[in-house]
């Protein structure tokens, strides 16, 4: 598995495993056997409601804890610094774990501008050895800014959406500048029409691969960490199946061209759910 060295030297493993709606059952299925064929990352939220499932998988996996690399993110309705503190041990206890490899504020949720002592929380339980790297998932530019600005440690990831049809140039340059990891959410955006693309469809067929792993490659070449989601058994192995091969700098142009900036989920800037 290729890793990437993020800020604070922590290597995560560029390819994972997400659980974005899935309960805890079929996590727990999923995780399973992504963890059986050799995914070593697995990202899941406390308001995906699985975090038991995946704890449940990770405990029985036999896998040493350091070998593995897990993610999970702070609700909108937890913000602020004491919220914060108790929402993340509420994950640790469903998770059964002792730390985190990564812990994300999943939502900037600007209407409630809580972001900033929120991530003062995560700096705590950081620097307490809770986590291992600390970020934002859904931030834009200025929201970006302002916790370089406001706080003490620059986030390690950004977890933000990305496919083809959105390719988020401007906000990738912005977390290379300033040493941000950038990984995908919904990189095959959802598998809606992407996966019908023609322009995709011919590249895969000369690289004898599928649609879904020609995106993912276009994805590691981008230098993103990604991290696809199935619940079948046949795709999650097949995500995992994109080592092997590289797309041409004519073959990534082609599909730097397909970008709409059409995003197939919430705009950061309005999305304010609790």
């Amino acid at each position: 598995m290729e890793m990437v060295q993020l800020n604070n030297n922590v290597l995560m493993p560029q390819l994972g495993f997400g659980v974005f709606k899935v309960g805890n059952a079929e996590a727990e299925k999923a995780v399973s056997e992504a963890l059986r064929i050799g995914y070593r990352s697995i990202d899941t939220a406390t308001v995906y409601g699985n975090e038991s499932g995946v704890g449940q998988a990770i405990s029985k996996s036999g896998i040493e804890r350091e070998q593995l690399f897990i993610t999970t993110k702070v609700w909108n309705s937890d913000q602020g610094y004491e919220n914060t503190l108790a929402a993340f041990n509420q994950s640790l206890d469903k998770l059964k774990l002792d730390y985190v490899d990564l812990y994300l504020i999943h939502w900037p949720t600007p209407k409630y501008d809580l972001y900033i002592e929120t991530y003062k929380a995560l700096e705590k339980l950081y620097q307490e050895g809770r986590i291992r790297a600390i970020g934002v998932s859904n931030f834009e530019v200025e929201h970006l800014e302002r916790i370089i600005n406001e706080c003490s440690i620059t986030p390690a990831v950004n977890q933000v959406e990305c496919h083809p049809y959105f390719t988020q140039k401007e906000l990738k340059s912005f977390c290379s500048e300033k040493t941000i990891a950038f990984e995908a959410w919904s990189p095959l955006q959802r598998g809606r029409e992407l996966l019908q693309d023609p322009a995709l469809y011919e590249i895969a067929s000369v690289k004898k691969k599928t649609v879904a792993q020609i995106v993912l490659r276009w994805h590691l070449q981008e230098n993103s960490i990604v991290i696809p989601k199935s619940v079948t058994p046949a795709r999650i192995l097949e995500n995992l199946q994109v080592f092997d091969f590289e797309l041409s700098p004519e073959e990534m142009n082609i599909i730097d061209q397909l970008n709409k900036n059409e995003r197939c989920g919430s705009n950061p800037h309005t999305n304010n759910r609790r």
